[in-house]
């Protein structure tokens, strides 16, 4: 009582509330306190004397101890006096809770599927707001400690694991059962096996009163409880901790995506982080659930050596060997596959992002089959390792049953005395099995922390990167007046370094309110210039200052998946009136007509559902509204046509547009606007060559004046006729807007007032374009487990059930027939004269048995190996075969879960759960079998005990699938949001993002661990109750072993307790397994899901291929031809007819949205006809294969897309062509002095989506893969936006006379490429406005005409 009351007060002070040392100390005293309560009640029945005062207070005694212990399982309130934080002792309220609260959800999901708004929300302690700063705040706190130490964070240091495991504890002194639940669980198993000795004595021995018997088995049946309940409480921890360790590991993760340098960025790509953040935080996850197992397995396995011990001697050491070998070769085998298999997985899961990214190219270029078999082998590779893993990993399972045999055989050998008597045997038997346990789990766990070793190096790796400096740019605020003249920016002496390119020694000051010009050639560093500006590149020397906040529209517009408006408004306000003028000033009024929700409309993934222009004008527009003071633009017109970019430089940039009086630095190739910027710098190489006004530089008559006189020859000689400053800008512009209708279209513009506007009227009914992703609902449908059966090989799965079942049943005939030998012990002259006979049959038995386990263990490793091939295979295939609609409106996050996620449960997870699904079914099968067939009166229980575990099983198995199915639908937008967010980062960082996205990417994670929580609570309510009725059976076996006692012999009864000790453990793991099983299966499922997807055309026909030399001629007629992008959809081209003779050059033009690119998107067939059909030198193109037309045209897409791997990969995957060749297409493509230059060649490494070269030498390395491929017809589609005039020049050069032969379709923005083309095609609507030759057009002064005027040409 003492030592009671001075708990009390130590752990009140240290501010725990509802102490489980306490409830545990009560549980015993009660406990023991029974006994002395039964036997002074009996004395006092039969009169004897009893010392009153004792009889009283030992009654008051134990009345009190039971009060405490009721009194123990409610929660008490937190001591107020102790300002530690306040733990809660939680093992009886976790039961009081499961109960209750999880039953209404048990029912809920029972009754009809659960819905992510009936799931409980996040525990404040789990969530992300709390978990990840503190597991940063340790990151950092040992980052500092190593860099103290001198030591260099390239080394692993092994404080990273301490932080990763300490930094998750949430009290300073963790609870009692926390840590040493599973060293009580191993107690309390020693105290079973005891009382087990004890019956089977019990059984043997007679005239021992039966109530002895009874409360032997009670006894188990208590010890059995409370190690159910302290197991579970400790596994709720470990389960809790686990989940928070992933949601800090996913958190630190995103948010140093966000900080790390372009070079860092280029190192890991994002299938690589994306594996960072699903496969290892999965593992950390994985490993605190049974880290304890590293110290309370080699207790168990003490505590259970030390009772084989006292019951076989020195013998056990015979089995014990042949156990503890195993442990080293299972470590070894996990650890060896266990690297090869990630580094195979990563690789392949890269190239699939990769591949998915750049899909619409390889459906253009017809190179699906040559990426498709990349795949392949990288899958095969993957395959190998798995299997000789499997197959490694199943050899201890075979040498398991001779442990015993090996024990018992050394025993009786040994000497003759000694005599194999039923509690020896049977005792020892359960000893075994307890051993079994953690020897089984010690690899497991030695291996899952060598797995996490390895994550933990690859997430140590990505946490150590270089960070950008903030202090690269000095952010001076602006100053609230405009008082300041002289406010600008300079940097002086700025060197950055690049992989390829550099920016050095520039000293450039740009006053406020200015608009600064930057030109050059391709490549010389003109966006390196603005990431400088940005703070994205590495400073060396110098200095750059930026006064005020900073607007930024990338070279590639940055799109988000989200509604137009959310796309420019990016987090701020909405004010009805600015955001009107800013769409005006954008020219995105007229699209927002066009599209089917207005700006309410959804954006795909990347913007994939505008065009190139009106991704481009959204990327300005959110500049617009930003109301920075500083905008660097890094070419914003070269994706928009000429009258648009003439309209948005009025109207935006330009000196009368919405951001004069901004500072402002615009790359450009559009000279058209020159004579109205500020001022002009021209790079040259990374250096700036001139600087100055346009008059300047024109005086100068360095190497830009040249450059003029070449390309605005026209404007130039006009000039030089005009005198007046005002007059030479106006024409040089090209007829600017004259003032006074500009200053009616502001006044127009702020006369709009909110709520006025037609498209907030009838608010429009928008359409989702991506669908939200569906959880399939109700029970796994019997068809996808035939799915899997099909794809294992339907003999085969039969016959792996037939082989466990055989092992099932020589594992009862080994122990039957054990029973029978140990009940020679009766007569020992027998006993010794049958040794051999039963040592050899005994033998005989475990040797089948290991042999049959070893026989469905690799059946079982070919049969999981197949079905992972089959269902990969398939779902490769359909991806590939897909029409390109799917890929626009599916977001990759959700293609990669497939092929990441899915297939490695189909590869392990799956494979696994069904192993030992039929080794727990066979199992359980086997006690009952066992137990009825001793005392069958136990069979008069069975029904009722099989109608509750019925019951649960199935009331769990419902929540828990669908809870498994809402954890992985909202596993998806992690890693989507995740994607997204590191294409953007120079974007989310210029505006300042970085704390939105983080919360974004923060909800997304606890909105995931919602439906993952729950599901271990699950866990536990199901393995209390499932284990409560494996309780009953140990009780149940018992107390019939003792009512039956006369008619039994100690063998049988030893045979039916040990098999109903082990059925817990059974009957626990087959309902997680079948709930496993069925949540695995769902990986089946989907998988199968995207496997069925409807495919495109056949990529070739037999009986309808082209002739080899086709197209000869290259004639193409559109016949009544209508396109429409997907079912239900408005038409995007309506019935156009024309005709285009072999060797033409056809130039195409119109506003964005006209239809231009659908146009030749038609040709490849990636759009279908709606209507009417395309004919190429008499061949209908819908009649032939796929690859066969792709393959005879070529295209440069509007976006360059390269895949990681060699410069020659990239220009012929296929490899068909010489190095000469190459070298030829570089030449004409003007990359050989580029490629020339790079040590590697054409062995040059191209990264991840070729983020190592600029975006016009990737344009250049596109059209050297057409120059290669040199087919009849050539697409061109903007191809030369990125370009600069000069080099645009020498490949218009370069296309006319190496494609002089062949018909040319180019879509262009600068018209004056198109110029000299035979015709003209101008499209409005998706139907042919003009067509006729330039001369023609511009005669009619209609739309090409206009549009020619614009930019100068007319």
């Amino acid at each position: 009582m003492l030592l009671a009351t001075f708990i009390i007060q130590f752990e009140r002070l240290r501010g725990v509330q509802s102490s489980g040392v306490l409830f545990i100390f009560w549980t015993l005293s009660v406990l023991c306190a029974i006994v002395p309560f039964r036997s002074k009640i009996l004395h006092a029945n039969k009169g004897e004397n009893v010392d009153k005062l004792r009889f009283t207070t030992f009654y008051m005694y134990f009345g009190l101890i039971l009060v405490e212990l009721i009194m123990c399982c409610f929660n008490e309130k937190p001591p107020l006096f102790s300002r530690l934080y306040h733990t809660v002792f939680k093992c009886v309220r976790l039961i009081l809770v499961s109960l209750f609260l999880f039953y209404s959800m048990a029912i809920k999901g029972y009754k009809s599927p659960l819905e992510t708004k009936d799931l409980w929300s996040l525990n404040k302690q789990d969530s992300s707001e709390l978990v990840v700063p503190k597991l940063l705040r340790e990151w950092e706190g040992e980052k500092s400690k190593a860099q103290r130490c001198g030591s260099v964070l390239d080394t692993i240091n092994p404080e990273e694991v301490e932080v990763l495991l300490s930094s998750k504890k949430d009290t300073p002194q963790p609870s009692f059962l926390r840590i040493y639940g599973s060293l009580l669980c191993s107690l309390i198993f020693s105290l079973l096996s005891l009382c087990f000795r004890m019956l089977i004595e019990f059984t043997k021995e007679t005239g021992v009163p039966s109530w002895w018997g009874f409360a032997l088995a009670f006894m188990m049946f208590g010890c059995a409880l409370l190690q159910t309940l302290i197991l579970h409480q400790h596994f709720q921890y470990c389960f809790v901790t686990g989940m928070r360790l992933r949601t800090a590991i996913i958190g630190a993760i995103y948010r140093k995506s966000l900080v790390i340098t372009n070079e860092a960025k280029r190192s890991s790509t994002v299938g690589e982080v994306v594996n960072l953040m699903s496969v290892d935080a999965q593992r950390f996850m994985d490993l605190t659930t049974f880290l304890n197992m590293l110290w309370s397995a080699p207790l168990q396995i003490i505590l259970a050596l030390f009772f084989l011990w006292q019951t076989l001697g020195p013998s056990v050491l015979a089995g014990v060997a042949v156990m503890i070998l195993l442990i080293p070769f299972n470590a070894v085998i996990a650890m060896k596959t266990r690297v090869e298999q990630m580094q195979y997985k990563d690789a392949r899961i890269k190239l699939m992002n990769e591949i998915l990214n750049g899909i619409k190219v390889l459906k253009l270029y017809a190179w699906e089959v040559s990426f498709k078999e990349k795949v392949l082998q990288i899958r095969q590779k993957e395959l190998n390792v798995l299997r000789a893993k499997s197959c490694l990993m199943d050899i201890p399972l075979e040498i398991f049953p001779q442990v015993a045999l090996t024990t018992f055989a050394v025993y009786v050998s040994v000497d003759k005395n000694n005599v194999l008597d039923a509690d020896k045997a049977f005792v020892s038997l359960s000893l075994f099995n307890i051993l079994r346990f953690p020897l089984n789990m010690l690899p497991q766990v030695i291996s899952s922390l060598v797995q996490a070793s390895v994550s933990l190096k690859r997430i140590q790796a990505f946490l150590s990167h270089d960070e950008l400096d903030p202090d690269n740019v000095d952010k001076k605020p602006a100053p609230s007046g405009k008082t300041a003249k002289q406010e600008s920016y300079t940097f002086s002496n700025l060197a950055s370094k690049l992989v390829y390119l550099c920016v050095c020694s520039i000293n450039v000051m740009v006053p406020q309110g200015s608009l600064l010009a930057v030109v050059g050639h391709v490549g010389c560093g003109k966006s390196s210039l603005v990431a400088a500006l940005l703070g994205e590149m590495e400073k060396l020397e110098g200095h750059i200052s930026i006064r005020g906040s900073v607007a930024y529209v990338p070279q590639q517009a940055w799109i988000q998946n989200a509604t137009l408006r959310d796309n420019i408004l990016f987090g701020r306000p909405y004010v009805e009136q600015k955001y009107r003028c800013v769409l005006e000033a954008c020219a995105l009024t007229p699209d927002l007509e066009v599209l089917p929700g207005g700006d309410l409309t959804e954006i795909g993934e990347k913007g994939i559902n505008l065009s190139g222009g009106q991704r481009q004008r959204v990327s300005l527009a959110r500049a617009l509204y930003s109301e920075a003071d500083v905008y660097l633009m890094d070419d914003p017109l070269s994706a928009v046509d000429a009258h648009v970019a003439k309209h948005i430089f009025d109207h935006v940039i330009g000196p009368e547009g919405a951001l004069r009086g901004k500072t402002r630095i615009l790359v450009t190739h559009g000279i058209s606007f020159l004579p109205q910027v500020d001022n002009i710098l021209v790079l040259v190489e990374g250096i700036v060559s001139e600087m100055g006004s346009y008059q300047d530089l024109l005086k100068q008559n360095g190497a830009f004046a040249e450059f003029l006189r070449n390309y605005s020859l026209e404007d130039i000689i006009e000039e030089d006729e005009v005198t007046g400053t005002q007059e030479k800008i106006s024409i040089m512009s090209n007829d600017l807007e004259n003032p006074k209708t500009k200053s009616i279209r502001k006044r127009r513009c702020s006369e709009r007032r909110p709520g006025e506007p037609p498209q907030e009227k009838k608010e429009p009914k928008v359409e989702k374009l991506i669908q939200a992703e569906t959880a399939e609902t109700g029970r796994v449908k019997f068809k996808v487990y035939w799915e899997y059966a099909k794809a294992v090989g339907p003999i085969l799965s039969l016959f792996i059930c037939f082989l466990y079942a055989s092992q099932s049943a020589a594992a009862i005939g080994a122990n039957i027939w054990l029973s029978q030998w140990t009940n020679d012990s009766r007569d020992s002259v027998t006993a010794q004269e049958k040794v051999h006979m039963r040592v050899g049959v005994y033998a005989s038995l475990g040797i089948t048995q290991g042999i049959l386990v070893m026989f469905s263990s690799f059946t079982l490793a070919m049969g999981k190996i197949q079905a992972a091939r089959k269902l990969h295979q398939g779902l490769l295939d359909n991806k590939f075969h897909t029409p390109q609609a799917f890929f626009d409106t599916t977001p990759l996050g959700r293609i990669i879960n497939r092929f990441s996620k899915d297939i490695y449960v189909i590869d392990e997870a799956l494979p696994s759960t069904i192993l030992m699904f039929l080794g727990t079914f066979f199992a359980s099968v086997a006690t009952m079998i066992v137990i009825v067939s001793s005392t069958p009166i136990f069979a008069v229980v069975i029904v009722p005990l099989a109608l509750v575990y019925f019951f649960v099983q199935r009331f769990y198995v419902a929540t828990s699938r669908q809870l498994k199915r809402l954890e992985s639908v909202s596993r998806s937008p992690i890693y989507s949001h995740f994607s997204e967010t590191i294409t953007g980062t120079s974007v989310i960082r210029a505006y300042g993002r970085n704390s939105a996205f983080v919360l974004m990417s923060d909800m997304k994670v606890d909105e995931n661990q919602k439906s993952y929580y729950p599901g271990i609570v699950s866990n536990r309510w199901l393995g209390i109750r499932i284990e409560f009725i494996g309780n009953c059976i140990v009780l149940f076996a018992a107390v019939f072993a003792v009512l039956e006692k006369e008619n039994l012999s100690p063998g049988l009864v030893g045979l039916s307790v040990s098999y109903a000790l082990q059925v817990t453990m059974s009957l626990n793991w087959m309902v997680r397994m079948t709930s496993d099983l069925e949540s695995n299966i769902v990986a089946v499922e989907r998988v199968k899901e995207y496997s069925e997807t409807p495919p495109e055309a056949p990529w070739e026909v037999e009986d309808k291929k082209p002739p080899t030399d086709w197209p000869s001629e290259g004639n193409v007629e559109f016949a009544d031809y209508s396109v429409r992008y997907r079912e239900g959809l408005d038409l995007v081209l309506r019935n156009i007819s024309l005709r285009v003779k072999g060797g033409e050059k056809i130039g195409i033009v119109g506003r964005t949205g006209a239809g231009k690119s659908s146009m030749t998107l038609c040709l490849f067939r990636l759009l279908e006809a709606a209507g009417g059909e395309i004919t190429i030198d008499g061949v209908k193109i819908k009649e032939i294969g796929l690859h066969d037309l792709r393959s005879k045209l070529t295209i440069i897409p509007q976006e360059p897309v390269l895949f990681s791997g060699t410069l020659r990969m990239n220009l012929d995957p296929f490899e068909k062509y010489s190095d000469d060749d190459m070298w030829n297409a570089l030449t004409l493509s003007h990359l050989h002095k580029f490629v020339s230059n790079q040590p590697a060649k054409l062995a040059l490494e191209c990264s991840e989506g070729g983020e190592n070269l600029s975006v016009g030498q990737r344009q250049l390395i596109c059209l050297a893969r057409a120059l290669l491929r040199k087919t009849r017809i050539l697409i061109l589609d903007e191809a030369t936006a990125a370009i600069d005039l000069e080099t645009d020049d020498l490949i218009q050069s370069t296309i006319r006379t190496q494609f002089e032969d062949c018909t040319v379709f180019t879509i262009a923005h600068r018209l004056n490429t198109i110029m000299d083309y035979t015709r003209i095609l101008v499209l409005d609507k998706g139907q042919i406005a003009e067509f006729d030759t330039p001369v023609n057009l511009i005669a009619q002064k209609g739309i090409f005409y206009s549009m020619a005027k614009d930019a100068g040409l007319a």
